[in-house]
């Protein structure tokens, strides 16, 4: 039996509740975005009492085929308004699954100044007292509770921005080697969890595994098996991620115009070169010592698309390195060196940001020469600041809106209170249709056609494309797959699909999982609804439609009638 627990941080009470039957199909982000139309006030203050931050692991966590254990948070978020989840990687989930949970619910607040860390394990549930860890960094908290409680304990942690109930702060998930820099960062959920006095989350790993038995044992043999040979032989999967990650977009991205570089002012960026996919490859395996080009942020990944990168002299100096980082602490910052951008994303991830908002807000300050494009020392200066909570630091905390309005900048790319991800949508317009339409704001894991064979600057058929995308990402969400697991559903769904009926007992067809999917961007959209969101709100910025964007001088053109239509029943 399923359970979820549910712990009151106002009267300190841990129930320990059956699944309702109505969630028994739903996992990840289809259980954390039911969980929060159903229990939350959509007009609530996000960082308020009202709001609930609810962990939820996916329908084949703790299964052990590859790639299944991501863990979806959800919450109201204070940086767009509206419903949120956001996805992260490493053992969290896994754990959880490991102990026949399937969600756990935050709710209610202490009283100011409190701080506390929840401990799950096989014996029960129990909040300790966090005092020790107060404005500690994501580094020195993990060190601590896996010295006091166990190595592979799983562990979700907010930094010092956190307990600011700064936009920006993420939460951040230790990975199956005890690293804490696995991110469900987008949203500013970590400041939801800082309003809960909740520092962290150690889930203790289980003696004994208590998750309901697979329903056909020999199915779950033979789709398993089907599905981790298309992971070992399509080449994005078996190839192109293991050997240089996520950073291999950059290149990709560099060659469409797409690259977001010194704040959206142009779509290629000179240096690309110097911090590409292939760059950072070549200097990893030069430095030798404890960098490694493939790495796997939870056990059982056949892809391993992670990294750990070292400085000159052969030691970690940040882990992992992703293109989103070195887009929005690079390019977009005008910054070439890979050392450099390497000491921001580790200062981030102690700090317990997200890179995305982080340096899309500091591109902002950039623009009204707070300090120049480029300059790595002021930029570094600026992120201690950030988690020092100065005046200017919370400015850049409160993320990329916020920072523009104080300055005074017009050219603000975000999309309901969200930055964009390194995706111009300029030059990759069902990107922009994903950015507009998502109820999650602007966020490229909710559709990405970035490896699309398609025209990406032709406006023509990005609505219906966007849709299929988000619909599908959806579903792999609430599955709790790995978004880079997608080529193989898009090799052929029927492993996947027979991989939940196998599981559940169920005769699922692809059909029913899509329809799966898009009833969760039903709520999702329903939440949002609720809280006053209209079509009006689904808009790329305006600079966007008249400033070409070199070197495509592509403008953004989707007509606002065409996205307005996306959610609309055809059959």
């Amino acid at each position: 039996m399923l359970d979820l627990l549910r712990v009151n941080m106002t009267t300190q009470q841990i129930n320990r509740e059956a699944l309702p039957r109505e969630y028994q199909l739903l996992g990840g982000r289809g259980l954390t975005s039911r969980i929060l139309l159903d229990e939350v006030l959509p007009t609530c203050e996000p960082l308020g009492a009202k709001n609930k931050l609810v962990f939820a692991a996916g329908l084949l966590a703790g299964s052990k085929a590859s790639s299944v254990d991501r863990l979806s948070i959800g919450g109201k978020s204070p940086l767009t308004g509206g419903i949120k989840e956001a996805n992260g990687g490493g053992i969290t989930a896994l754990r959880m699954a490991q102990l026949g949970i399937r969600a756990l619910i935050i709710e209610g607040q202490p009283s100011p100044g409190e701080l506390y860390y929840l401990v799950i394990g096989e014996k029960g549930a129990k909040l300790h007292s966090a005092a020790h860890l107060k404005e500690k960094g994501v580094f020195d908290t993990a060190k601590i509770l896996q010295e006091q409680w166990d190595k592979k304990i799983g562990l979700a942690i907010i930094g010092s921005t956190g307990e600011m109930q700064l936009n920006v702060a993420g939460i951040a998930n230790a990975d199956k080697d005890g690293c804490p820099s696995r991110y469900s960062a987008r949203g500013g959920l970590g400041a939801v969890m800082g309003s809960k006095g909740l520092k962290a989350v150690v889930v203790l790993p289980g003696t004994k595994w208590r998750m309901m038995p697979v329903a056909d044992q020999e199915l779950w043999k033979q789709s398993v098996g089907a599905y981790h040979n298309l992971l070992q032989t399509l080449p994005a999967t078996s190839k192109v991620f293991p050997l240089y990650g996520t950073a291999a977009t950059l290149e990709h991205i560099n060659a469409l115009g797409g690259l977001p570089t010194r704040n959206f002012s142009a779509g290629q960026f000179e240096k690309a070169a110097d911090i590409s996919g292939q760059k950072m490859f070549d200097i990893i395996k030069e430095r030798k010592g404890e960098g490694t080009t493939t790495h796997a942020c939870m056990p059982g990944c056949i892809i391993r698309c992670s990294n750990r990168y070292a400085d000159s002299n052969g030691k970690v100096l940040c882990e992992p390195m992703e293109y989103e980082n070195n887009a929005f602490l690079g390019s977009n910052l005008g910054i070439g060196d890979f050392d450099e951008i390497a000491q921001l994303n580790n200062l981030c991830n102690d700090l317990g940001v997200d890179t995305i908002e982080t340096g899309a807000a500091i591109a902002i300050a950039m623009e009204a020469k707070v300090l120049e494009f480029g300059d790595f020392k002021k930029t570094y200066e600026l992120l201690l600041e950030v988690g020092r909570g100065s005046l200017l630091g919370r400015v850049i905390g409160q993320g990329t809106a916020v920072t523009a309005k104080v300055l005074g900048v017009s050219r603000v790319p975000v999309v309901k209170g969200q930055a964009m991800a390194a995706y111009d949508p300029r030059a990759l317009k069902a990107n922009g249709v994903t950015y507009a339409t998502s109820p999650m704001g602007a966020d490229h894991t909710a559709g990405n056609s970035v490896y699309s064979q398609i025209n990406h600057t032709d406006p023509n058929g990005k609505v219906a494309h966007s849709r299929d995308l988000q619909i599908v990402v959806a579903l792999i969400d609430t599955l709790g797959l790995c978004q880079f697991a997608r080529p193989a559903y898009n090799a052929s769904a029927q492993p996947i699909v027979e991989m939940i009926n196998a599981r559940y007992g169920t005769s699922f067809s692809n059909g029913d999982l899509l329809l799966m999917g898009r009833e969760v961007l039903e709520t999702e959209l329903e939440f949002n609804r609720r809280a006053g969101f209209t079509s009006h709100h689904d808009r790329i910025p305006e600079f966007m439609h008249t400033e070409a964007l070199p070197p495509t001088n592509s403008v953004w053109d989707v007509p606002d009638g065409e996205i307005d239509s996306i959610w609309q029943k055809t059959n």
